[in-house]
């Protein structure tokens, strides 16, 4: 295994991938009637968006009907494979965001440091920085939620230096499940013996990367992407006796 398993939506021929910035570029020559123009309307450079055309058309086959000259002046448009093409997109897209809005990970744990919103958080699996109420203090419970999509997966050789990225969080872990649906799959890793950590990957990035049942991984997630807010029972009693 190598590489990195994480859940930028995109459909692969090849080696080329199809991205949210290539839908963009496809949905701006629809919208506008020119690669020139659409190019224009995202400020991008038409010889780099004409180049790219190109380069998923090579993968995809053909993307974009060009007509030159005529009355109209001539112009673009999509052929019913990008159309198609596109359609696919959206479906991963909305299965994406459908699991990701719902699959979270809340670890309870206490603080024990914090600088301005970042607090440092002890967990049952380690230690985690988050953003952290203003209103948690040193030796307060705290819940950290950590959502799917914000967990990038590495082979223990590929896992970036905690000191050298700004994916603060690390936890090292062994793949205890693996639930696959139709384009993207939900990963619990066990990161100790009583937590699993839900992280949200592609397919593709599932079969590219040889991610299975057993398999050692080390989950990585930033600290501005990870929110600690103090227990609703906890904040209720405190309400009280206040």
């Amino acid at each position: 295994m190598d590489a990195t398993a994480d859940v930028e939506v995109q459909l692969e021929q090849g080696d080329v991938a199809l991205t949210a910035r290539d839908r963009t570029l496809l949905q701006a020559v629809a919208a506008h009637g020119s690669l020139n123009a659409a190019a224009d309307a995202l400020g991008r450079s038409y010889a780099h968006a004409q180049r790219r055309i190109v380069e998923l058309e090579d993968a995809f086959g053909p993307l974009v009907d060009r007509s030159r000259g005529g009355s109209g002046g001539g112009g673009s448009e999509l052929t019913d494979a990008a159309e198609q093409l596109l359609a696919r997109f959206q479906r991963l897209q909305a299965d994406f965001d459908g699991v990701a809005t719902a699959e979270e990970t809340v670890l309870r744990g206490t603080v024990v440091d914090r600088d301005g919103e970042l607090a440092t958080v002890e967990t049952p699996p380690g230690t985690v920085r988050a953003i952290v109420d203003t209103e948690a203090c040193p030796g307060d419970a705290v819940e950290v939620g950590i959502r799917a999509d914000t967990v990038t997966l590495n082979a223990p050789s590929e896992a970036p230096e905690s000191t050298g990225t700004s994916a603060r969080n690390q936890f090292a872990g062994t793949v205890e499940r693996i639930d696959e649906g139709t384009s993207i799959a939900l990963v619990a890793l066990a990161v100790d013996p009583t937590t699993t950590l839900s992280a949200l990957v592609t397919d593709t990035s599932l079969d590219k990367l040889d991610i299975t049942t057993g398999a050692e991984l080390v989950a990585s997630f930033k600290a501005t992407a990870t929110a600690g807010v103090i227990p609703a029972l906890d904040r209720s009693l405190s309400d009280e006796s206040s």
